[in-house]
């Protein structure tokens, strides 16, 4: 018999879809099938003859189903060298027959996870038998051929009709690394439930000893950061996971992956407004430059885009409601890369579509911005990893430090500039006046400078559209970290701003609040910082 030939496969899946075309397809072509359970079942109900499990081993499957193939019978013949004549003439002696392929696909475990399924569900959704069978085949490579994916049907018909009813090499060792890689991903899905879902008489853990990771990887990129670079996007298995990746692009371009960061950026700080009023982000190379809110999405976007109208050329857009015709119209004015929304009207979609570059993102629900996980940094040698910042502050979580306080309006624009801040890169200076940003500083050395070119931004602002004085003149201004000498704050009272919003906690907050004090400004302390490096 040819190395690969396949005279006799076992069959046993969860996912069913493909099944019934591919044991007609494998019965079409002489191969014996064996299966268990709903498998044989379903096999069955589509009229193709199925040899029972249990007739191979002589032991009916029992313990609901827990054990039906852990058995010699079973990975005798999976295991086997067929070359090796004392593995032969065990297998003779034992009456052990050969399995020339095997067709898992395990127990849907990730799936019972992202449904919130009960601990007694989840643990019956391990899988057992499956990876035992999975990794025996995936082993034995050199003769048995292994599937876990549907997918894979078709290349597996296509491979045996090329080769007289058998699979190269090349494609057994293909499908075993696949193989290995399924179970090492749903081990880790498992190992991970473990460790971040502990029986309630243990103490929840953020960081186990060992940290599992299991991702799918969703798509190959053109390149990475740069053209010499190489990129890919992988995803978490789990049901219900909402971003970017997860988002339907309906026109335009491969996203790149600074595309890919640059609008998980934009979708973010758009999911801080979930069901507020309408809120337009524009982002460039990860930053916020321009953030507004306003009574329709088009007015929202009006606002924002006149913070900075040169760096919104070629950024990306996020919204946190549906996109309509009229935004739209006034989106397509300007080139813009990326534009994403949890819906899009067919109206808007008519308009974007005569930009054919533009890639579109419609996705659905907006992440939620209070959720728990973790952040991972690669470093040389290392991975950093720490908990999400999802802290969050409100109105009555503010200690007000100087002698007046801020007006409702003051605090309400305290308020918008925190949320902005929290999303641009340290050190973050964020001025803003009636919900929409006025200026912007971000990713400087010192707290000073990011406060004078967010005021310089507001400045250019006045002049491009004509305006008697910048926005920043009556604004509040948000500092993602306390100033740690009082020349920030007071280059944001030259600017115009009349409140400030801090994290406090330096040693020198007296000279601060008094230089605030001396200026007229309304100053409140959070007790927070964010940094976002």
């Amino acid at each position: 018999m040819a190395d690969g030939a396949i005279l006799r496969a076992l069959l046993s899946v969860s996912d069913k879809s493909g099944l019934a075309d591919l044991g007609r397809d494998l019965a079409a072509r002489g191969v014996e099938l064996v299966s268990t359970g709903g498998t044989a079942k379903a096999l069955r109900d589509a009229g193709l003859v199925v040899k029972d499990v249990s007739d191979l081993t002589g032991f009916p499957e029992m313990m609901d189903g827990r054990v039906k193939t852990l058995h010699p019978a079973v990975h005798g013949g999976l295991l086997a060298l067929r070359d090796n004549p004392e593995h032969v003439a065990a297998m003779e002696a034992h009456g052990i027959g050969a399995i020339d392929l095997v067709v898992v696909n395990l127990y849907p475990f990730e799936a019972a996870v992202g449904k919130g399924a009960s601990r007694e569900e989840v643990i019956e959704n391990i899988d057992i038998g499956g990876p035992s069978m999975v990794r025996s085949a995936a082993k034995n490579h050199g003769f048995v051929t292994i599937l876990t994916d549907p997918a894979d049907y078709a290349a597996l018909v296509a491979e045996m009709d090329a080769n007289g009813g058998a699979t190269t090499q090349a494609f057994r060792t293909r499908m075993a690394g696949k193989a290995y890689a399924r179970t090492a991903a749903y081990d880790s899905a498992i190992a991970s439930w473990f460790a971040f879902s502990p029986a309630a008489s243990d103490e929840p853990t953020l960081f186990p000893e060992t940290l599992p990771m299991a991702l799918k990887r969703a798509d190959t990129l053109r390149y990475g950061e740069n053209p010499h670079q190489s990129a890919a996007i992988y995803v978490p298995q789990v049901a219900g996971t909402a971003g970017v990746p997860q988002a339907a692009q309906l026109q335009g371009k491969e996203l790149s992956y600074n595309n890919l960061n640059d609008a998980d950026a934009a979708l973010e700080l758009a999911a801080e407004f979930a069901g507020q009023e309408p809120a337009v982000v524009i982002v460039k190379h990860a930053n916020p430059c321009g953030v507004a809110q306003g009574p329709s999405l088009l007015s929202a976007w009006e606002a924002a885009l006149a913070c900075d109208s040169v760096s919104a050329f070629g950024g990306i857009v996020a919204v946190n409601t549906e996109l309509d015709a009229a935004t739209a119209e006034a989106i397509s004015a300007i080139f813009t890369e990326v534009v994403i929304a949890p819906s899009v009207s067919e109206e808007a979609k008519a308009i974007f579509a005569r930009k054919k570059n533009l890639r579109l993102l419609e996705c659905g629900q907006l992440p939620n911005p209070r959720r728990g996980g973790l952040a991972l940094k690669t470093i040389a040698g290392g991975v950093l990893i720490q908990s999400r910042d999802n802290g969050a502050i409100s109105a009555d979580d503010l200690k007000v430090v100087t002698r007046r306080a801020p007006t409702e309006q003051e605090l309400k624009d305290c308020l918008f500039a925190w949320t902005v801040a929290r999303h641009v890169k340290s050190n973050a200076i964020v001025y803003a006046k009636d919900g929409a940003t006025a200026g912007i500083g971000a990713g400087q050395m010192n707290r000073r400078d990011s406060a004078r070119i967010a005021a310089i931004k507001a400045k250019e602002a006045a002049e491009t559209h004509g305006w008697a004085a910048p926005r920043t003149v009556g604004s509040a201004v948000a500092s993602d970290a306390f100033f740690p000498f009082a020349d920030g704050l007071i280059s944001a009272a030259d600017a115009g701003a009349t409140a400030v919003i801090q994290p406090g906690g330096s040693i020198r907050d007296d000279e601060v609040i008094a230089a605030a004090d001396a200026a007229g400004l309304a100053m409140v302390f959070t007790g927070m910082r964010h940094f976002r490096h």
